[in-house]
């Protein structure tokens, strides 16, 4: 398991501090598949990566189980998240309630400094797009996150960032999970025309684009039950 170096100036803080910091370098790992799904985290050897104690390791580990990126099974410890079909389909059924709102409010609050950021992520997101390999892949796909965090973070509701913050963590993951091969994750095309409609004021276009665009993420991933080949086609009798 490689999360982060141990030894870090930071580390060197309040529990809480420590408890945040060890939550956002798990959280980053997951997101980034760096850590797969199903991996056991244990207590012991994240406390000795990062120099803390058994108790700011469990608290770090429960809010990452709070925000669905963990499991924590009783007598066994926490394992990263294996998230069902089925649990991909509500999320993405929740994000369908929920963004178009977001939308709807950046487009009436947002600035000219705010499109100015969105268009450089939107140029960030194409230089990803246009690299191959399993690192550039996941970049993409924090990228594509991302994109929708910063039109959360526009639309003045700081519950609701948050909310999003953590329904953007479970996609990313459930992106790298059932993603097909070569397929783009979040359209970058789709992006580009919703920063159109925010930059037009156009909320009702806005709302509409990112419905449209949530059900094309979603459609881009093989959502069925993956199970193993049968013993027979496994032994290649």
């Amino acid at each position: 398991m490689s999360i982060v170096a141990s030894t870090h100036p930071e580390i060197q803080q309040s529990a809480d501090d420590r408890t945040q910091l060890i939550r956002d370098r798990l959280r980053d790992a997951i997101v980034d598949r760096r850590l797969a799904p199903g991996t056991k985290l244990s207590e012991s050897e994240v406390g000795a990566l990062f120099d803390a104690g058994r108790t700011v390791v469990r608290s770090a580990l429960r809010m990452l189980a709070f925000e669905g990126l963990l499991r924590i099974e009783r007598n066994r410890g926490a394992f990263v998240a294996n998230p069902s079909p089925d649990e991909a389909r509500q999320l993405f059924s929740a994000r369908r309630l929920i963004e178009p709102g977001i939308a709807a409010s950046a487009a009436e609050r947002v600035t000219k400094s705010d499109i100015a950021d969105l268009r450089a992520h939107l140029a960030a997101e194409g230089r990803h797009m246009s690299e191959r390999g399993a690192t550039a892949r996941r970049a993409e796909i924090k990228a594509s996150g991302e994109f929708h965090l910063l039109i959360a973070g526009m639309s003045g509701n700081g519950i609701l960032q948050r909310f999003m913050e953590e329904l953007v963590a479970r996609s990313s993951l459930v992106i790298a999970l059932y993603g097909r091969s070569g397929v783009s994750s979040c359209g970058h095309d789709e992006h580009a025309g919703i920063v159109d409609a925010l930059e037009r004021r156009d909320a009702a276009s806005a709302a509409t684009l990112i419905v449209s665009h949530i059900d094309h993420i979603e459609a881009d991933l093989e959502l069925r039950a993956r199970t193993g080949p049968a013993l027979k086609e496994a032994l290649e009798l």
